[in-house]
């Protein structure tokens, strides 16, 4: 309950209380040691949760655990809500954290003094999530993962390879999209990215080799678009931008990605209008953005 909660003046003689602070000030004497043990007890009968703080991360792994069991993987896009739970951000979230701690760790053990422990990922959450996914937090982007992963366990269900764009889409991923990308920006990529490629049978475009064009996905698009939505919602506290609006949001990945234009108004003023053409997934998508409204219409 909030801080500020007082229980209605028709609760008899406990009406008017401030039973808000009173919860606050019961965890503040269980976090120093004063609070007497049947105390204790009895507030945890009562279903007490002694830290908030700790309990919304434990519901985040939970939801990561669930959506885990069904991809095969924890690498969600940062537009993804699971079960109601807006997990894509949290595990964008997770990832800075953890990357914070290995920078601070290096800066402490370079002899540096000033590198503060606030927004670092404790050893025992991050291991909690390599139970989860032991590759949860890559190097590079966590798109470059996700499609890497989606390839090897379709390779090792026996599957072969898509030779060109559009011929194996799998959770929304063009496999054969991002192949084709891969062969040719290979320069570009990590000696461990080329390795992992390798393993799968993937090597880079030969000398004049024409390779297909890169194109993305109509899931591709919409994650990007829900992503700026999440991320405008967060910061205005609202979903209502001018009809030109148009949102930078950081490419999804590593912590040296770019930013992309979305054009967030025109996207959402034209998905609010074709809602009943909308898949029960995206319709369900929106109505984690907080557009009931849209969702509504979809279903009717």
């Amino acid at each position: 309950m909030p801080f500020t909660y007082v229980t209605p003046e028709d609760w008899s003689s406990v009406g008017s209380h401030p039973l808000g602070a009173w919860v606050a000030d019961q965890r503040r004497y269980y976090a120093a040691g004063t609070l007497e043990a049947s105390r204790v007890a009895e507030l945890e009968r009562l279903g007490m949760v002694w830290s908030v703080h700790a309990s919304a991360w434990d519901a985040g792994l939970e939801v990561a655990r669930s959506y885990a069991t069904v991809h095969g993987h924890f690498l969600p896009a940062a537009s993804v809500v699971w079960d109601g739970f807006p997990l894509g951000v949290w595990a964008k979230n997770q990832r800075r954290a953890a990357r914070r701690t290995t920078e601070n760790a290096a800066r402490r053990e370079a002899g540096e003094t000033g590198a503060s422990y606030a927004g670092e990922l404790s050893t025992s959450r991050q291991e909690a999530l390599a139970e989860v996914d032991p590759g949860w937090c890559p190097a590079w982007e966590i798109a470059w993962q996700r499609n890497y992963r989606l390839a090897l366990a379709h390779v090792k269900a026996g599957g072969s390879l898509p030779a060109g764009a559009g011929e194996l889409v799998v959770q929304g991923e063009d496999l054969g999209a991002w192949i084709a990308g891969q062969r040719v920006g290979w320069e570009r990529l990590m000696p461990a990215q080329r390795y992992l490629l390798e393993t799968l049978g993937i090597e880079p475009a030969a000398g004049g080799e024409a390779v297909g064009p890169v194109r993305r996905s109509q899931d591709e698009r919409w994650a990007t678009n829900v992503a700026a939505a999440l991320q405008f919602h967060a910061r205005e506290g609202h979903l209502r931008p001018a009809r030109k609006h148009v949102e930078m949001i950081d490419v999804d990945g590593g912590a040296e990605g770019g930013q992309e234009a979305v054009k967030l108004g025109a996207w959402l003023d034209n998905t609010r209008k074709r809602a009943a053409k909308l898949s029960a997934e995206r319709r369900a998508q929106l109505a984690g953005l907080g557009l009931e409204c849209a969702a509504q219409e979809g279903s009717a």
